[in-house]
């Protein structure tokens, strides 16, 4: 901890260098760019040069140029015009006007002094602010350089770093969750249970820039704005984001007046949606409201097809199939409010609630065969869960920027809290052939409870120390507090009997964190670089309360492991010409193990696969290498990525028959004597080496494709109990989406019509005793725009359309030969409606002059 406070405190200098002059931050996301939108407001403040304050009542005009700067300026050019406020500020709401626009300012016994802004319009949500800076009068003119502001709104926007996807273009995932948008994003791919993986890793899921405890199928897609992807995360980042990061971006805009979007949506099977966006700006405050009702339903099915051996000699066979009919239903809401204290200075408080209810009943029948494959009895199993949580959020987050482009401080707070109960009623019966029982029915009765807890306090300092270099620096503190009851009971003879898997723990996570990054180009701009350095102490205390053992890690566990704590990052980019550029860039992170990985508690849900955690797992380390090539062209864009991923301990699912003594322990609990258990361990090591390659081409204005293929090569290490685990092997995958709209001279029904379809296939991929099966899947989607200014929309997507989307595993070892497969969602249809509504003159209270200062 010593390490961690004197890092810590080498930051305020930092901040403390720059805090003479005045300040402000970015909205939204802490750590993720901007997307360039609309213009919807100028601002900034006059200053006496002399005295340094703030200019009263000082004219400030927007005139709009002539396209030709040979030619006269017109005569009503005059576009806006208002007087500052009594500390100086001035601002310029909702402007919609396109081409140039020059700011003259003046003032009583002041020279004029004038700018001149060039506003390049393009499609988009929203809108971007334009900062002035401070702008001082005195009797020299200080003339500035122009700005070009280049808008353009598209579904995806490529950079050397991260992709950019708008959700909104995503037509597959209207009326759905945030795990239909990530179904439809290249990289990115989607288990049955709704986990994401990234280049075949798992990433970090922030929404608005920070951590959260909701899961992708708990958001709304018709809430989310856009996506972010970046596969290489710098020092800035959580070091513990070794997969990469993906940022949710919720829906706000800060349109004067009030704007809003409501959609309802319904198909099959038992699917039903309905969400509302509002935003209210008036004066200094905009208020954001989101909610929504979301259910889906749908009865999957599953496999597994076994072959027990001793000896290298299959000794029997076991086959189950399982049908799993499933309910889920989530409500949500999201409101807060954005307050301009000034031009400078900005609050944002928000706050989420989210509440889900899960039904699952599955059934399950069992073969068991002799090594002739002969029945010698069978069993069925029913499983009937009921469970349900309630999620919530709050975020403060305050904003300060400087007058100094791109100066800023941000500061941020998140509370999340959460709790989820359940219950479950297992039901295993046994028969001969001839339908006799073959032993006593097995009742299982288990429930339980849990609650979550997580605070975070990041503040991030941006300093451009001159116009080619930048400073950044920030510290962060995370907290994580858990406690979980789960107690399971057996029916014996009409007596409950609490089995030994019954299970009470608690775990406290921390991690404190401070970074620094120097960002730098040359003065031609071919050349830039970044060079950044992280420090992280972590601790994991974990307790199994009825037994009293403890589990954990604590990283750094000393001086002498101080490499544990230091994750070093690099970046370095080569601009061939405005269309070409390269990239190379290292960093390096940690993955730390989930508790469910390292409790010790046996999961047995399923009774032929078990998952038991390892409490001896170790966080592994990832040293992650990027070689980026970006081209630009005339209708497109193309993003070639080679990549080399060397993971030292890397953790790693290990499965293995359950032993005699684990048997007799749960020989009450309806679980196969055959059963394999699940668990993880620490492989020596982990390597992929990877090329990925994505193309956005557009053949007109109305049809584009984008299609992406990731080629990896993996080898893990690893060895338990004597056993060589070691495997390697090569797989891929592959994603199209293609986009078609139809245009027509005469005004028609069939005329603009949106047709989307995105196709996914992934080969089989090795893990250290087998493989993963490959899979594919279609979804398509139809979109009309109609009424007045394409308010209505009308959307109709086919999810899964040949019903083909599962995850399975192949094992083959000394002990097992298993092929087994699952599925979560089936094949889906849905019809969305979705309508836009707003009014810019709306107001609380109709108030005379203008709000953000007296308009001439």
């Amino acid at each position: 901890m010593k390490i961690l406070y004197i890092i810590v405190l080498m930051q305020f200098p930092l901040i403390a260098l720059q805090a003479q002059t005045e300040m402000e931050p970015p909205v939204g996301a802490v750590d993720m760019p901007s997307i360039k939108t609309n213009i919807s407001r100028i601002y900034g403040k006059i200053l006496d040069s002399r005295t340094g304050k703030g200019l009263t009542a000082a004219s400030v005009q927007l005139l709009v140029l002539p396209a030709d700067s040979s030619q006269p300026m017109e005569k009503d050019s005059i576009l806006r015009g208002m007087l500052t406020k009594d500390n100086g500020d001035f601002s310029f709401e909702n402007i919609q006007v396109a081409g140039r626009i020059q700011v003259r300012i003046s003032a009583i016994g002041y020279e004029t002094t004038e700018q001149t802004i060039n506003l390049q319009r393009g499609g988009g949500n929203g809108g971007i602010e334009k900062d002035l800076g401070n702008i001082s009068l005195g009797p020299e003119v200080k003339k500035m350089d122009d700005v070009v502001i280049v808008s353009k709104a598209t579904g995806l926007t490529m950079g050397i770093d991260r992709k950019i996807f708008t959700a909104d273009k995503i037509l597959t995932s209207a009326g759905g969750t945030a795990v239909d948008i990530m179904k439809n994003i290249p990289s990115v791919s989607v288990d049955i249970e709704g986990n994401v993986e990234l280049r075949n890793s798992t990433p970090q899921i922030f929404i608005d820039g920070t951590p959260t405890i909701l899961t992708l199928d708990q958001i709304p897609a018709d809430h989310v704005d856009r996506i972010e992807l970046i596969t290489n995360p710098s020092a800035k980042f959580d070091a513990s984001s070794s997969g990469g990061i993906i940022n949710i971006i919720l829906k706000k805009n800060k349109r004067i007046g009030m704007n809003g979007l409501a959609t309802i949506s319904g198909g099959t099977p038992a699917l039903f949606s309905t969400n509302l966006n509002l935003n209210l700006r008036q004066g200094k405050f905009n208020f954001f409201l989101s909610g929504g009702y979301n259910q889906s339903g749908g009865r999957a099915k599953g496999q597994t097809l076994r072959e027990n051996k001793e000896n290298g000699s299959i000794t029997d066979y076991f086959n189950q199939y399982t049908l799993n009919e499933r309910s889920r239903k989530f409500s949500s809401i999201r409101f807060g409010v954005d307050y301009a204290m000034d031009n400078r200075n900005t609050i944002t408080v928000s706050q989420n609630f989210v509440k889900g209810q899960f039904n699952n009943n599955e059934v399950q029948d069992q073969e068991y065969l002799n090594n002739n494959k002969i029945l010698e009895y069978y069993g069925e199993r029913n499983s009937d869960g009921k469970f349900g949580f309630d999620r919530s959020s709050t975020k403060l987050n305050y904003k300060h920027s400087f007058p100094k482009t791109g100066q800023e401080l941000v500061a941020d707070f998140n509370y999340n809290y959460g709790t989820r109960s359940g219950s479950n009623n297992i039901i295993n019966t046994y028969f001969f052939p001839d339908g006799t029982a073959y032993q006593e029915t097995a009742l299982v009765r288990n429930e339980g409870d849990n609650k979550e807890t997580q605070f975070t306090f990041q503040l991030d300092y941006t300093n451009p120390v001159t116009e080619l270099t930048k400073i950044e620096t920030g510290i962060r503190s995370f907290r994580n507090e858990f406690n979980n009851t789960y107690a399971a009971f057996a029916d014996n003879n009409g007596t409950e009997v609490k089995l030994p898997l019954s299970n009470n723990y608690e775990y406290t996570e921390t991690v404190h964190a401070a970074y620094a990054t120097f960002s730098g180009k040359t003065k031609s701009e071919k050349f830039s670089y970044q060079l950044g350095l992280r420090t992280e102490y972590s601790k994991f205390e974990g307790e199994l309360v009825d037994s009293a053992f403890k589990f954990g890690y604590e990283y750094p566990a000393g001086i002498g492991k101080i490499w544990n704590a230091l994750f070093p990052s690099f970046f370095l980019s080569k601009k061939i010409n405005e269309d070409n550029e390269l990239q190379f860039n290292y960093s390096r992170r940690i993955r730390r193990p989930r508790f469910w990985q390292l409790n010790p508690f046996i999961d047995i849900n399923d009774p032929v696969n078990l998952r038991q955690g390892n409490p001896q797992l170790r966080p592994e380390f990832i040293n992650s290498f990027e070689f980026n090539y970006n081209r630009k062209y005339k209708t497109g864009n193309f993003l070639g990525v080679l990549y080399f991923r060397n993971n030292p301990d890397d953790i790693t699912e290990y499965s293995d028959t359950i032993t005699a003594a684990q048997y007799q322990q749960l020989n009450n609990a309806a679980v196969d004597p055959n059963a394999i258990v699940n668990t993880f361990i620490n492989a020596s090591t982990t390597n992929r080496y990877g090329a990925e390659f994505t193309l956005q081409h557009n053949f007109s204005k109305n049809f584009d494709i984008m299609p992406t293929i990731d080629l990896q090569y993996r080898t893990v290490n690893a060895n338990v109990k004597e056993l060589n685990l070691n495997n390697k092997g090569f797989n891929w995958e592959a994603k199209l989406i293609l986009n078609y709209k139809t245009e027509t001279t005469k005004s028609s029904f069939f005329n603009n019509f949106g047709f989307q379809l995105t196709g996914e296939y992934e080969s089989p991929q090795v893990i250290p005793q087998g493989r993963e099966i490959a899979q594919f899947n279609v979804d398509a989607a139809l979109r009309k725009d109609f009424l007045k200014n394409k308010k209505a929309t009308i959307t109709f997507a086919v999810n899964d359309i040949f019903n083909s989307r599962r995850w399975g595993t192949i094992y083959d070892t000394e002990r097992f030969y298993q092929d087994s497969y699952r599925r979560w969602n089936v094949r889906n249809f849905r019809l969305s409606l979705s309508y836009k509504f707003g009014d810019a003159n709306f107001s609380f209270g109709k108030r005379g002059g203008n709000q953000g200062g007296n308009e001439e």
